[in-house]
C-alpha cells in the first residue's frame, strides 16, 4: 500500500484506520488475491476513486481519497474492486458501469450487508439500489446524504441543496456562484465576476459565503 500523501510505502495494515470495524480482513484478502497496489490519495476534486487494470507486469492499481469519511472511503473502494473483479472476470469486453459491473459491485455490498457492519440508515440506502448500484457511489444523491453524515462538520459547509436562491456560495478554488432555480436534476447558478452558468449537483458540497 501506498500513501500518496507522504510518498513513502506503508504495510498493508495501515488500511485498516481508514476502515470500519470488522471490514479489513475481507477486504486485505481481496487485495492480496489480486495483487492489488493500493494508493490514499489526496484530495481529488473529479474523482473519489480510480481503478487501472493490470498491464505490461503492471499489478491491478487502485486508489481512493484519503480525505473521505470512514463510510465514504469504504463504499468508493468496494465500488474500485467491483471494477477490478469486472476486469477480472470480463477483460475490456464490457461497459465500465454495464450490467456486469452493476452485478459485481452489488454482490459485494451484499456480502458486507450480510456481515451487518454498515450503520443502519447506511444500509437502508444501500439496500435499496442494491440491485441497481449508481455508477458513482456519489450517483445516489440520497445515498450521499446519508454519507455525508459522518464527515467531520466544517462552518459554513453545506450542500448546494440547502443555499438559498439567490444566495452566494463558494467553491475550495475560490470562485464564487449565485443560486439560480433548479433545471431538472442540476441547479443553474452563475459565477460572480464572469456571469459565466454552471450546472450544479444538488448534493455538491460548497462554502455559504455570508452577506455583509
Amino acid at each position: 500500500m501506498q500513501k500518496r500523501m507522504s510518498k513513502t510505502e506503508h504495510p498493508l495494515q495501515a488500511l485498516a484506520e481508514y476502515l470500519p470495524p470488522d471490514t479489513f480482513l475481507p477486504v486485505a484478502a481481496y487485495l492480496q488475491q489480486y495483487k492489488v497496489h493500493l494508493t490514499v490519495a489526496r484530495e481529488r476534486k473529479s474523482i473519489l476513486g480510480d481503478y487501472r487494470n493490470a498491464h505490461n507486469n503492471h499489478n491491478h492499481r487502485i486508489s481512493v481519497n484519503g480525505n473521505l469519511n470512514t463510510w465514504s472511503f469504504f463504499v468508493t473502494l468496494l465500488h474500485e474492486l467491483a471494477h477490478l473483479l469486472t476486469f477480472e472476470k470480463y477483460g475490456n469486453r464490457v461497459q465500465s458501469h454495464g450490467r456486469e459491473w452493476k452485478t459485481l459491485f452489488g454482490q459485494l455490498l451484499a456480502q458486507f450487508i450480510k456481515s451487518k457492519v454498515f450503520p443502519a440508515d447506511i444500509e437502508k440506502e444501500l439496500l435499496a439500489t442494491l440491485h441497481n448500484p449508481g455508477a458513482s457511489s456519489c450517483a445516489e444523491e440520497s445515498l450521499m446524504r446519508v454519507l455525508r453524515r459522518y464527515d467531520a462538520k466544517e462552518e459554513g459547509r453545506m450542500l448546494v441543496e440547502e443555499i438559498p436562491v439567490h444566495g452566494l456560495f463558494k467553491m475550495k478554488d475560490g470562485r464564487i456562484f449565485k443560486k439560480g432555480e433548479k433545471l431538472r436534476k442540476r441547479f443553474r447558478c452563475e459565477e460572480t465576476g464572469t456571469n459565466k452558468v454552471y450546472l450544479f449537483s444538488p448534493v455538491f458540497e460548497v462554502e455559504l459565503v455570508q452577506p455583509f
